[in-house]
């Protein structure tokens, strides 16, 4: 729950909503372990559940179906409803930013995000500076519908994509094995490339800001593609914009509970949770545990980290790996997560074994 500062915040800053009753997540982004770890999954909302699948394919195309906010509010509920998580996360896409802006965005079936690639210092002029924040007011509404529907201990994220990440689809026009089209530019032109991440830092935070205004107790800054920054140009890429983005969301929103997501960060962890001032971090399957207990969880409150593969094969392989991340990190602030988000294979009983052997663990 959101405690008072005892200051008064300067005029025009946004006030978070003070609720009575307690949400177990945002209990544990506050700084108090509780004794069962909250449990959400990314993704989950999506096409793992058959609800899920009936819904997109009235739907259309996935835009219509982020953009249409009777349709992204029923997504969101879904798993809320079946598994009864501790938190709902707004379903849309971190590619909408770019939409915002101007951009052609589209999905392709089978073969993800497709847009107009800004891959030369030329075509990056065409880039507009200011969203068009008025395309997004889908998302706020659902965000809205989401809230009046949850119980009130349920907590409900908003996101968006970290700049390093969104420029990474922007700069190729597609997702590439190792997004090699975006590391080539910002060696090349960093000037250039620094030009998309400023659109991109400034913009997610009238963003973020926005979805807190529509009712979003908590945020997340997904940057699923900062593993393959080495450490100068991680620090340059991915902490820099992420710390900006949380000083400017916190200008407006002092109390706000902001989750950091680089995945594949690794040994870079410490710096990342000491230099943008997150409450909290997202780890991988592959975090080091001993490394992750002493020189991150010791300072923020962690959120993962089991293996999506784990919960697709089930069984024993699966009661061992989800003792494994409570047995490493439960005695600390923990969400339970996974380290990355659900496959569509994965099988609606395995998340009911999680679910329940997580709920039964008393630390």
């Amino acid at each position: 729950m959101y405690q008072r500062h005892k200051y008064q915040p300067p005029a025009g800053t946004l006030r978070l909503s003070q609720k009575s009753v307690a949400k177990p997540f945002l209990e544990v982004l506050s700084g108090r372990r509780q004794q069962v770890p909250p449990i959400w999954m990314m993704r989950q909302a999506g096409r793992y559940l058959p609800e899920y699948r009936e819904l997109r394919a009235k739907a259309g195309s996935f835009l219509d179906l982020c953009f249409t906010p009777d349709y992204a509010a029923e997504v969101t509920l879904q798993p809320i409803r079946r598994f009864n998580f501790d938190a709902a996360i707004i379903f849309s896409d971190i590619l909408v930013i770019p939409y915002a802006l101007g951009r052609s965005v589209r999905f392709e079936a089978g073969e993800g995000p497709r847009l107009d690639p800004l891959n030369t210092p030329e075509q990056v002029t065409t880039l507009a500076r200011h969203a068009d924040f008025g395309k997004l007011e889908p998302v706020y509404e659902a965000l809205r519908r989401v809230k009046r529907e949850l119980a009130p201990e349920i907590a409900l994220i908003g996101f968006c994509g970290a700049p390093w990440t969104v420029a990474t689809y922007m700069v190729a026009g597609q997702g590439t094995p190792d997004q090699a089209p975006a590391r080539m530019m910002a060696y090349r032109h960093p000037e250039t490339f620094a030009e998309i991440i400023d659109v991109l830092v400034e913009n997610s935070i009238q963003y973020l800001l926005g979805q807190l205004k529509a009712g979003a107790d908590a945020l997340q800054i997904f940057d699923t593609w900062a593993g393959v920054l080495p450490p100068r140009e991680f620090e340059r890429w991915s902490i820099e914009p992420a710390k900006r983005i949380v000083a400017g969301v916190r200008a407006k929103a002092p109390e706000a509970k902001i989750i950091g997501f680089p995945r594949g960060a690794g040994a870079l962890l410490p710096a990342y949770v000491e230099a943008t001032g997150v409450d909290a971090v997202s780890i991988d399957w592959a975090a080091e545990p001993s490394m992750i207990r002493e020189r991150v969880q010791s300072r923020v409150a962690v959120q993962g980290n089991l293996d999506p593969l784990a919960l697709i094969a089930g069984g024993a392989a699966l009661d061992r790996a989800v003792d494994d991340v409570l047995a490493n990190y439960a005695e600390g602030r923990l969400i339970f997560n996974l380290g990355h988000g659900i496959q569509p294979e994965t099988p609606i009983a395995h998340v009911e074994q999680m679910l329940k052997r997580v709920r039964a663990y008393r630390g």
